[in-house]
């Protein structure tokens, strides 16, 4: 990892962390597979890659102009458009067109991408990885509020371990320390980089997909169930960062 540009927060990768961050996406779309089917095997599981740039009504209000890259409008009739700061919106957008397919899709199910997200974070030194441009895997699975599965409590443990065993360095989960107002509840898993106890991924219990799904009964009527989200989100930037200090360190 190395700077180009007399910016912060804009950095370039070598071919070997390009390998290590692919090796990374193949390995954790892998386990969290397997977690989500060893918790239930009705589980299916999609992978879909969208545009880096997104209507600006489909980001978070939470998101202001100090936070996201706005293009410029050269005229009235342009759409405005933001580069994602998550891949969130596209996501879900995809989620809706699952279950709006003919058959629909029917939960539980969970889409994902990795792909690059972008943000006017404040300058700051490289070792704290707040970066403008960065790499981001996000998991967005959805299930029905009638399950008896806690899938948010399930997902702890395996996603500390697999992130463990991809930095090779000592993993935690502790309380995020800024709850998400789209959240219930996000737990963090922080890796010891040897500087610091640095955030690598997030587990939320998503409130903001607000979307319903019918199930026919046996009386010939539909019954209506309200579509949950977990969430886990893995920073891919800081998992090749702390992967490199564990080399570092020997």
């Amino acid at each position: 990892m190395f700077s180009l540009y007399n910016a912060n927060g804009l950095v370039c990768w070598t071919a070997r962390e390009i390998r290590l961050r692919e090796m990374m996406i193949a390995h954790f779309a892998a386990e969290v597979t397997d977690f989500l089917r060893a918790t239930n095997p009705a589980w299916t599981v999609h992978r879909v890659e969208a545009p880096v740039l997104v209507p600006r009504d489909l980001i978070s209000d939470a998101y202001g102009p100090e936070d996201v890259f706005i293009q410029q409008r050269l005229s009235p009739h342009d759409v405005e458009l933001v580069l994602r700061p998550e891949t969130t919106p596209a996501t879900y957008a995809y989620m809706r067109h699952l279950l709006a397919g003919h058959p629909p899709a029917r939960p539980p199910f969970c889409v994902w991408q990795a792909g690059k997200s972008f943000r006017r974070e404040q300058d700051q030194a490289t070792k704290h990885m707040r970066l403008k441009e960065f790499w981001q895997m996000e998991f967005q699975c959805a299930f029905t509020a009638d399950t008896a599965n806690d899938y948010h409590a399930a997902s702890l443990e395996p996603v500390r371990r697999m992130i463990a065993a991809m930095t090779r360095l000592p993993a935690r989960i502790v309380p995020s320390d800024r709850l998400p107002a789209y959240s219930e509840v996000t737990m963090d898993v922080e890796v010891d980089n040897g500087d610091k106890w640095m955030e690598i991924a997030s587990i939320s219990r998503r409130t903001d997909f607000p979307q319903t799904v019918s199930f026919p009964t046996k009386g010939g009527g539909a019954r209506e169930l309200e579509v949950r989200v977990l969430e886990i989100a893995i920073g891919l930037d800081r998992c090749v960062y702390c992967w490199n200090a564990a080399d570092a360190m020997g």
